[in-house]
Parts: C-alpha cells; structure tokens; sequence
C-alpha cells in the first residue's frame, strides 16, 4: 500500500520522541560524520535529535526483506536533508514513537520534532514532493543549513567508552538488554557515583519491561484495576516510552497515597529511574520530585 505525501499543512503532525532525548550512552554512526546518510537505534537516536537543529533529518524505517531505499534521492539535495535509517526489526523504541505499522515508513524530524510523512513506497517525483515541503517546514523553523556530503570533513573519533559501558552499549545494539542491565550494574557497584551508568541502567531497563508488550493489553489491564500496583507501574513505563511524563508521574503520584508500604517503594524506585530518564534539569522531573518528597514526609 502506498500513502500519498502529504500536504504542507499536515507536516505540523509529530508524535512525542521526549522519551528519546537523553540517550542511555553516547551516540555514535556506522556512517562517517560527514556522510549525509547514517543509520540510527534505540540508543543512538539522539544524534539524529541533535542533527535536527541543524537540517531536517528523513527517517526511513525497513526490514522483513525491504531495504532502505531513499539514500540516492536525499543525497541530490547535497547536504541540505540528512537520512537516517532504522531497522525496524531491531529497534521497538522507536518503531513505537514514531506508530510504524508497516514498512517502509518515512518520517522527518525538525528543529527535535518528528513528523510523519508517508508509508510504502510512492513514486520518485511524489517523494521528492514532500522533501520539498520538508524543507519548506524546516525554514519556517529556522533550520537552513547543511552538512558535507563527502568523507573529508568528518569529525574526529570520540573517545572510547569504558570497557563496562561500551559492554552495555553492544548489548543494547544487539537487543540482549538483560546482558547491558548486568554490565550497568557492575559499573554502578564499581563506582556508585557513575551517573552515566545509572541513567543507562534506569534507560535499558525500561526497554526490557517493554519488550514484547502489547500496549493494548496493558492499558486493558491497567483499566480493569486501577489499585494494582504492577499494572499502573506498567502503564506508566509505556506513557514514558512515548514521551508522556506527566502522564506517568500523575498516574503513579496519585496512586502513592493508597499503597502500603511495600507499594510505595515499587512506585519510588520506577519514579526514581523515570527521573534518571527525563534528566534532573527536566521541568516536569522537578515538580514531580518535589510532590514525591511531600509524600514522603
């Protein structure tokens, strides 16, 4: 099935990637830096946030035998679109922010704002119709200049991770979150006061709980009892994988009051994790800490 582009008026639609912008380590690209197409996961996506700023970005999600196809199109635009492709096999994360249903699928992301475009495969002069009009959203969002589209120019390696992050880092590029929860936490009693290590525990383990979840299922489930503890904690990891903090924080704020004792350290310790996740300097992660400590007291 093939989706026609879509009109400029409806560029403005995004879906909420805020789960997305603090990356559980370091980003990195298979691409060089200075190649106009890269590819993108879970854990790297904030590059592509950061590239926004700067061109908008096409993402182009393939997989089950359909390959990524947009590259040579993006790249006659020299340097003025960037491309980043997403194995939608592999990277349920973002197959979730941006509603993949089926594939290819074709997004943008302007000024850290995905938005939508189309899905299948239309015909070269449509899809350049609507990077046309990509373009065109980019400049009303002050996002006007280019990247170098050769090799020359690209930046110089960022330094290595160390051993036990860049052990966590693999696993997470491989999927095995369990085996990057335990490198994480052998980084953490290593040394307690590795923040970057406990953002990435609090960050992978959310990716396991959801992996192979079915939002449906656990909204159903959330609905049916409203005083359950795993079920509200559930549908709170879900609202946070989509961006909705403050879903999350008043779902399980509220609930607090009414659990017992060993209820309110399960909903501190996943609030906790949300607020590695968000960031402290996060607005919303203020207001909820702070009506957290008020329970508390």
């Amino acid at each position: 099935m093939t989706n026609a582009p879509l009109s400029g008026a409806n560029l403005r639609g995004a879906v909420d990637l805020s789960s997305l912008v603090r990356p559980a380590v370091p980003a990195t690209s298979d691409a060089p830096a200075g190649g106009v197409s890269r590819s993108a996961t879970d854990a790297t996506f904030t590059q592509v946030l950061d590239l926004s700023q700067t061109v908008p970005v096409i993402v182009e999600f393939y997989g089950q035998g359909i390959p990524a196809s947009l590259a040579p199109i993006i790249g006659s635009y020299e340097g003025r679109i960037a491309h980043a492709t997403v194995d939608a096999t592999a990277n349920p994360q973002l197959v979730q922010a941006f509603q993949v249903a089926e594939l290819p699928t074709v997004a943008a992301v302007v000024a850290g704002r995905p938005v939508q475009l189309f899905a299948g495969l239309p015909a070269e002069e449509e899809v350049r119709a609507v990077l046309d009009q990509v373009l065109q959203l980019a400049a009303q969002q002050n996002v006007t200049g280019s990247i170098p589209v050769g090799d020359g120019d690209a930046e110089p390696a960022e330094e290595p991770l160390p051993p036990l992050h860049q052990e966590a880092y693999d696993a997470i590029t491989a999927g095995n979150y369990p085996a990057a929860i335990k490198a994480y936490e052998t980084a953490i009693a290593q040394n307690p006061r590795d923040q970057l290590a406990v953002a990435g525990l609090a960050q992978v383990s959310l990716l396991a709980r959801l992996d192979g979840v079915t939002a449906d299922a656990v909204r159903s489930a959330a609905a049916e009892a409203p005083t359950d503890v795993e079920a509200q904690l559930a549908v709170a990891d879900l609202d946070v994988s989509g961006g909705h903090l403050e879903d999350a924080f008043l779902r399980l704020l509220d609930l607090f009051p009414t659990l017992d004792p060993a209820g309110k350290n399960l909903v501190r310790a996943r609030l906790l994790e949300y607020f590695e996740i968000a960031g402290a300097e996060d607005p919303r992660v203020v207001a909820a800490r702070r009506r957290l400590t008020l329970l508390l007291f």
